[in-house]
């Protein structure tokens, strides 16, 4: 369990790193909060620091660890259940939050690849243009409606705002030229007019079974890895070469307990074995 959570924190960390790298520093520190590569940093630091606290813990039979992995677990598991119950509570709040985070990336658009990437794809997967609408788009300085832009693009929309016909092999990258500047009735027929905020509530709407599932899902490793840490007692040596178990049906801290001679038997050893062999 613990060598799966290393390696994927690991894997996460490193694409992170890679991804920050490659990129132009001085041009992301304007909009740290939308990088890809930071929430990935950030999840594979706090992964790693995870599983540390709860390999080596469990390893070394050091308390400190252990109680800080069960603590971790449980305010990690705190906080979503939070973010889920306020996010449902202070919908609107939330709504906004989202649509000037979609605008802000809006305002990126051109300035980092993997932000343009991202925003093409969440518009072609759910059939959107724009955070409310396609309109939207003359935020950024290169689709900008103004006299004064000097772009090619003024007055256009990305090309994953068009309606793409399925027969289409080739991809018209300048089927948003101009799209700003025409009327509803018309625009419509050439480019998606509705917002991803809207499309992206009503996807959420449509899959509520599922997203519980998903939540579930990740929810229940999290209380039984806290159970795990406490779920046995270990004494340092009763005799040279052989630990004491004693099972413990709490999901306590693990605590030591005073060594007696001749106090260990051969199916807690078992078991004890069998649990390291789960765990490692």
């Amino acid at each position: 369990m613990f060598r799966r959570r290393r390696v994927i924190s690991m894997v996460l960390m490193s694409v992170g790193v890679y991804a920050r790298i490659e990129k132009h520093a001085e041009a992301a520190l304007a909009y740290l909060s939308l990088d890809p590569a930071i929430l990935l940093l950030v999840v594979g630091v706090l992964m790693f620091f995870l599983t540390f606290c709860g390999c080596v813990g469990s390893l070394r039979e050091n308390i400190c660890l252990l109680q800080t992995f069960c603590i971790s677990l449980i305010v990690v598991f705190l906080l979503q259940l939070a973010t889920g119950v306020l996010g449902f509570i202070f919908s609107n709040k939330a709504r906004a939050k989202v649509t000037g985070m979609v605008n802000d990336a809006i305002v990126h658009y051109r300035d980092d690849l993997d932000l343009q990437n991202l925003i093409d794809f969440g518009q072609k997967e759910f059939s959107c243009c724009g955070a409310i609408s396609h309109k939207d788009w003359t935020q950024n300085i290169y689709f900008n409606c103004s006299t004064l832009n000097p772009s090619q693009e003024r007055c256009s929309v990305p090309y994953s705002c068009c309606l793409v016909s399925k027969n289409e092999s080739i991809i018209n990258t300048k089927c948003g030229h101009g799209m700003q500047d025409m009327k509803e009735s018309e625009v419509s027929i050439f480019i998606n007019t509705s917002g991803c905020i809207d499309k992206l509530v009503d996807w959420i709407h449509s899959n509520l079974f599922l997203l519980g599932g998903v939540v579930l899902g990740l929810a229940i490793p999290q209380v039984r890895s806290r159970c795990v840490p406490g779920a046995f007692q270990v004494c340092s040596r009763c005799v040279p070469g052989v630990f004491q178990v004693c099972s413990c049906q709490s999901c306590a801290p693990l605590q030591l307990t005073s060594c007696l001679p001749n106090t260990c038997n051969l199916s807690d050893l078992e078991t004890h074995s069998h649990w390291l062999d789960r765990v490692y």
